[in-house]
């Protein structure tokens, strides 16, 4: 086995060479002046999600909104056809007053047999018949209200409506679909409550606390900064990148921000170096290739073919990222096709252009 481990090692280098080339896109290596704090990419998420549902079955006859839809609490976002309930209320109603009629003549006849009892008029026995027809009338009539109690709770969970303010991000249903018990009717997500997750390297994780002051920039509006602060650490690491994730809630709400948002984050006190602004490799964040904890970039040499160079990622740069390791300026490093390259591989390199940041 382990003659053809290393066989296996000394062939593959030949074996890439004598494929054919592959398209590659490639980007070169820069140096660039880097600040010292520490920023990192995050993402726009938001905490309150609801999947409204309808509580009974029904055709829906009224869905007054459309994806995209801002709505008040409270304001609907669906009817159910309640005729059939309506009538069933009314035949109810109609026979809680022939039941409290009754209830009232047997409560009637009850009492006049007591007095006659008293008098020794009556006998035992016909006394305890008023007594229990008055008890059996009003249970009817507590059985009766109950039900109709229920058929009136029925019509008002006929309609549905919206629990939170926010903003209708998938519709379900329309008019005429049948709602089955727990038909989902709408998808809706609250503005007032969106947070920015940002994946911090472990090694800066320690460093942030709860209460932690930020400044944000979004990428969708350019030339604006935003502050906000850290409401949440999550002491659970990505095993594969090594990093711990973090919440940072937004001081005002910016106008036409959405979920899934990439935005910048700097966070106050937490330093990427202590020299402060230094001049540093950075790479495009697509040229990182992540195995595990390792991370490498691919590098094209004159002749065309390709050699991995381990390299320890440092902190992000729009779309770059800082890295340290055996890289230099100028080096072509592969961003495109990337992912399944051999050592010695010969490939097809076209350059792929990324804005400085």
């Amino acid at each position: 086995m382990k003659r053809l481990a290393i066989l296996i090692a000394v062939a593959a280098p030949l074996l890439a060479q004598r494929m054919p080339p592959s398209p590659a896109g490639y980007t070169e290596a820069r140096q660039y002046r880097v600040e010292g704090r520490l920023t990192l990419p995050g993402t726009v998420i938001c905490n309150v999600t609801s999947l409204v549902a309808g509580e009974i079955g029904g055709r829906v006859v009224e869905c007054p909104v459309q994806e995209g839809d801002r709505v008040k609490k409270g304001q609907i976002l669906a009817k159910l056809n309640t005729r059939a309930k309506e009538l069933e209320l009314g035949a109810m109603e109609a026979q809680l007053r022939e039941a409290e009629a009754r209830q009232k003549l047997a409560q009637r006849n009850f009492e006049r047999t007591r007095e006659l009892f008293a008098s020794k008029v009556v006998a035992q026995q016909q006394l305890d018949d008023t007594h229990y027809e008055f008890n059996a009338w009003e249970g009817q009539v507590g059985n009766l209200s109950a039900e109709i109690e229920r058929i009136r709770y029925d019509i008002e969970r006929s309609t549905i409506n919206a629990p939170f303010a926010g903003v209708i991000v998938v519709k379900h249903t329309e008019v005429g679909e049948w709602l089955g018990v727990g038909g989902e009717v709408v998808e809706l997500i609250s503005l007032d409550d969106l947070e920015v997750r940002v994946d911090v390297p472990e090694r800066y994780f320690p460093s942030v606390r709860i209460g932690s002051r930020a400044s944000l920039s979004f990428a969708a509006l350019p030339g604006r900064k935003y502050r906000g602060k850290v409401t949440a650490t999550i002491p659970q690491a990505d095993e594969m990148a090594r990093t711990l994730p973090i919440k940072i809630r937004l001081s005002a709400t910016p106008p036409h921000i959405g979920v899934g948002m990439l935005a910048e984050v700097s966070l106050d006190g937490v330093s990427a170096s202590q020299r402060g602004a230094r001049n540093a490799i950075i790479v495009p964040k697509d040229a990182i290739v992540r195995r595990g904890a390792r991370a490498t970039v691919w590098v094209l040499a004159e002749d065309g073919s390709v050699n991995p160079v381990p390299v320890r990622t440092v902190m992000g740069v729009g779309e770059w990222i800082e890295v340290s390791g055996g890289l230099v300026a100028g080096a072509k490093v592969v961003t495109r096709g990337n992912e399944r390259l051999r050592p010695g591989q010969k490939v097809q390199g076209e350059p792929v252009e990324y804005p400085l940041p």
